[in-house]
């Protein structure tokens, strides 16, 4: 990341808000917020593929669901905080991952300017990729502060994704055992 862009912008922008950039509290905003977004986009310089490739070998292949994954993201559209709980379930086809990695893998792409739909996918898309499992099913429950903070202004309000691929897509029961599991 470009620390001295990012203070740059900051500074723009403050100064197109009407503030004052000598005032004491700001003096040193912008190097802040340029470390914060060190932190909060880290996601953009990771692979989820780091946290997948380290995988066991099991007899067992029944689902296996990390539930209640916290996570904050940002909206790319306002750059406004959204956060919430991810809900990761796989039918291993002979291999699963340690679970630590489910909720990594949550984290690489919660660390981005995002949609939660996109996402929603993205967790999916890279469990499959990695596991080759036989399903998986990713559901990601968040509050979006472009929601609460502006616009329609309406806080505690969810948005709920879900996406389904391999046998969850095609198997109505599985997808109920799921979501049963989660709630």
């Amino acid at each position: 990341m470009d620390q001295k862009k990012i203070e740059e912008g900051v500074r723009l922008m403050l100064e197109g808000i009407g503030e004052d950039l000598e005032r004491e509290g700001l003096l040193e905003t912008p190097a802040r917020v340029a470390r914060m977004c060190k932190e909060l986009y880290g996601g953009m310089e990771q692979d989820a593929g780091e946290h997948l490739e380290k995988q066991f070998h099991v007899e067992n292949n029944d689902m296996v669901l990390e539930k209640d994954i916290p996570f904050y993201s940002t909206c790319e559209h306002h750059l406004l905080p959204f956060y919430g709980t991810a809900h990761v379930a796989y039918i291993p086809s002979g291999t699963v991952a340690g679970l630590s990695k489910l909720a990594r893998t949550v984290e690489v792409f919660a660390r981005r300017p995002q949609l939660q739909e996109q996402m929603t996918a993205q967790i999916a898309d890279a469990i499959e990729k990695y596991l080759r499992p036989k399903g998986v099913m990713v559901l990601v429950e968040a509050e979006h502060m472009c929601m609460t903070m502006r616009g329609v202004q309406k806080p505690g309000t969810k948005t709920v994704t879900t996406i389904a691929r391999g046998a969850f897509s095609t198997d109505y029961s599985l997808q109920q055992t799921f979501l049963q599991m989660v709630k």
